[in-house]
């Protein structure tokens, strides 16, 4: 039997668009049900293995495309319970990007300015806080090092981990089982708990339909516990308000699934995927000349060999951070940690004379993975990728039980994207190849295609209704009380780690859809603190945010 309720705000997805969304109209009064597709776990269940069934398996999303593969979170919290809490502002000229479409991507009413009120909120509610060099660990001061010889400058990052807490365990990205990562599972989420709303994981939503007074019904399947491929029951939930916040690999697949029932869906839905330009290249330090370059080492027989310790990325060079350079020569380059794994198989051998990822000298390579040091790149693309007909169920077609499918996202990187992936590729051979220190060499595309972590841009906003599938308040064009907080609705490229400005997008948008809400019928409000209780920010939102929710 298919079970069927009724609530005034369905969310989809508990990340950082869902989490938000959950907690600012909970607390305002509505009644709030998340559906999150993966499971739920806590502090004492994030392993340090790799095991199957380990949270390593079980929290993650990784869809092998056409061109491009994603790497995502599965569980309640989303990516924050596997990001490395890396959290910058987006720099001024993103906003005045023009990108692939040769005028302005985002909506006029969006500016860094415009903005930056609502990076407070999230920077108080998590809360975020600058790193000092005293809390660097090893690998990062390696790479800061290496930076300053080369002629770069560098800093470290800002951060929502409490280093107080943090113990270097550098198993940050299987979930923080010493809560020293401030995922949602510390703020927003248990904040919108507190006020009435539930959580449901282990629920994959598959379609959107309307009913006869303009509501909407969600449809969902419940899923195995252990084999996420198998559905154990489903039911429809029946809602006034839905916010999308499933990740945009699999937002717009939700919205092309359900276009046979709620009718055309604006064109720019699955289309405009952008791979935040991301890049990783492998160094493969020379541990004689890490004690040259530092003047110390670990201990007298390691002076490096410390890729595992830490963790990552706490440093980052932003020197091409220059609204001045040309587009798509712009980017970001943090010092990270890639746990073993997609390393070890996508790494490729600096001045391989034959193949470059396999074979006899990778595995000579492999043996000396502590001596690693992976970079990753953030830079600007074209917007290039494109989602295919939707499988029948989910996001992808799973190939195993839990963490791998195979989803239908084509992308074909253009001449714009090719130079940009070029130039940082030379920058950060510049800087670790600087006096012998390393040999590098870009992870492969041979395998997976090109990768991201972070997806964005797959029903993005804007002010042209032919490129942009949402207007500047995150409503679904043509299809009122439809929005989308998650990344997919993030314009482009931000040549850095978009966790805070998917959220403070989340954080502007709400006022909107209290609004929204209240014109269909919701008993809601909006002004609640941060999920601590501060109020400091709500000052410099307080204008925008009447202006936005109306009488």
């Amino acid at each position: 039997m298919t079970a069927r309720q009724k609530t005034d705000v369905l969310v989809v997805g508990s990340g950082f668009g869902g989490a938000i969304a959950a907690y600012h109209l909970a607390a305002g009064g509505a009644k709030v049900v998340v559906l999150e597709r993966g499971p739920w776990l806590s502090g004492e269940e994030f392993d340090h293995d790799f095991k199957f069934g380990s949270s390593t398996t079980r929290v993650f999303d990784f869809v092998v495309g056409d061109g491009m593969s994603i790497l995502g979170g599965n569980c309640v919290g989303g990516g924050s319970v596997v990001y490395f809490a890396t959290m910058p502002r987006a720099p001024r000229f993103v906003f005045e990007r023009r990108g692939s479409i040769g005028r302005r991507m985002w909506p006029g009413s969006i500016t860094r300015d415009a903005l930056e009120p609502w990076y407070d909120r999230v920077a108080e509610a998590l809360p975020i806080t600058p790193t000092g060099w005293d809390e660097v660990p090893y690998i990062g001061g390696v790479f800061a090092a290496a930076c300053r010889a080369a002629g770069h400058t560098v800093n470290p990052s800002p951060s929502a981990v409490d280093t107080s807490l943090c113990t270097n365990c550098n198993w940050m990205m299987s979930g923080c089982r010493f809560d020293a990562k401030r995922s949602l599972l510390l703020n927003y989420l248990p904040a919108a708990l507190s006020h009435g709303a539930e959580i449901r994981p282990l629920h994959e939503v598959q379609k959107i339909t309307r009913t006869d007074d303009g509501s909407y019904q969600v449809h969902y399947s419940t899923i195995d516990e252990v084999d996420y491929r198998q559905h154990t029951g489903g039911g429809v939930i029946e809602a006034k308000i839905v916010v999308l916040a499933a990740g945009a690999g699999a937002t717009p697949v939700i919205l092309q699934r359900s276009e046979a029932d709620l009718g055309p869906m604006p064109h720019a839905v699955g289309r405009y995927f952008s791979g935040n330009g991301e890049r990783l290249n492998t160094a493969v330090l020379e541990d004689e000349k890490v004690r040259e370059l530092l003047g110390l080492s670990r201990d007298e027989q390691k002076a490096y060999k410390g890729y595992q310790i830490g963790r990552g990325p706490v440093v980052a060079s932003w020197d091409r951070l220059d609204g001045d350079l040309p587009e798509y020569e712009r980017f970001s380059l943090e010092q990270l940690y890639f746990p073993p794994g997609f390393g070890t198989i996508l790494a490729q051998i600096p001045d391989a004379d034959g193949p470059s990822w396999f074979g006899p000298r990778k595995k000579e390579m492999l043996r000396k993975w502590q001596s690693w040091l992976t970079v990753f790149t953030m830079s600007e693309d074209d917007n290039e990728g494109v989602f295919g007909p939707p499988p029948p169920t989910g996001n992808s077609a799973r190939l195993s039980q839990q963490l791998l499918g195979f989803g239908a996202l084509s992308y074909r990187p253009t001449a714009n994207t090719l130079r940009g992936w070029e130039v940082s590729d030379a920058a950060v051979k510049q800087i670790l190849e600087h006096d012998g220190l390393a040999r590098v060499m870009p992870w492969t595309n041979d395998v997976i295609g090109a990768y991201t972590v972070h997806p964005l841009a797959s029903c993005r906003i804007g002010d042209d209704p032919h490129s942009s599938a949402l207007d500047d308040r995150h409503e679904l064009r043509g299809h009122p009380g439809i929005f989308v907080t998650d990344g997919s609705a993030v314009p482009g490229a931000l040549t850095v780690n978009p966790a805070f400005t998917i959220a403070a997008l989340a954080e502007r948008a709400m006022p909107g859809i209290v609004r929204a809400a209240r014109a269909r019928g919701v008993n809601v409000v909006y002004g609640a603190p941060s999920p601590e209780g501060a109020t400091s920010s709500r000052k410099a939102t307080a204008a925008a945010a009447a202006a936005m929710v109306g009488g």
